[in-house]
């Protein structure tokens, strides 16, 4: 599961590129599965050669990242007017929202993107799938713009909660069948509502955010 791909931007036409390799895996992932799919056959697909494809994607994994990218971009998309002044829980429920659905339009082949990478005997993902992981909850607690500097004690443990969050939501969210995922939204309020009285203890907290907790509403 690496989260956070390294994106270069090489300009419009690249990218655009890019998008459409991404966007044809995807294609042929929904019928035959994301362990089937061939650079081969997308560059087929697309009119390419493959040396096209490769300048771009070492392999199927990076246009898995790729994709995931996608759902980081929209977490750190621009926020609402006076986001800031939302509660803790509410910005973090607007972040990590905003990164499921962007990906829910291939939520069945997200899932097993994430399996392939978890597979124990690919190493070449599995062991960055923690480090990335890490990241990504890092890039989650800026998104949400928690005030706690890095390396404190609160942030610490904001680190833990919220990477224990996001895979419990990644859970609920992986069979959510829910209209608007209705399921996972709910999860995620209730966690966080749950989680609010928790780190009320946590030194670091703030006084406006404490105040606000109690009304949650995604």
């Amino acid at each position: 599961m690496t989260l956070i791909a390294v994106h270069q931007d090489t300009g419009a036409d690249e990218t655009s590129l890019r998008d459409r390799i991404v966007d044809e895996a995807l294609h042929q992932a929904e019928t035959h599965g994301w362990e089937a799919v061939r650079l081969s056959d997308v560059a087929a697909c697309l009119d390419l050669p493959m040396a096209a494809v490769l300048a771009e994607f070492r392999d199927l994994d990076a246009v898995a990242n790729a994709w995931f990218h996608r759902g980081l971009e929209a977490m750190l998309a621009d926020k609402p007017d006076g986001f800031h002044h939302w509660p803790e829980a509410h910005r973090l429920a607007h972040c990590l929202l905003a990164w499921f659905d962007a990906l829910a339009v291939h939520r069945r082949v997200t899932v097993m993107m994430l399996r392939t990478k978890a597979h124990l005997p690919h190493l070449h993902t599995w062991v960055p799938m923690i480090f990335d992981l890490s990241r990504t909850v890092q890039w989650w607690r800026e998104a949400a713009r928690l005030p706690a500097p890095y390396g404190t004690r609160r942030a610490q443990v904001e680190e833990m909660a919220l990477t224990g969050l996001f895979l419990a939501t990644l859970a609920v969210w992986s069979g959510d069948q829910s209209e608007g995922q209705a399921r996972t939204r709910g999860f995620l309020e209730k966690r966080l509502a749950h989680g609010a009285r928790c780190m009320r203890w946590v030194p670091g907290g703030h006084a406006d955010d404490r105040a606000h907790e109690p009304a949650l509403q995604i």
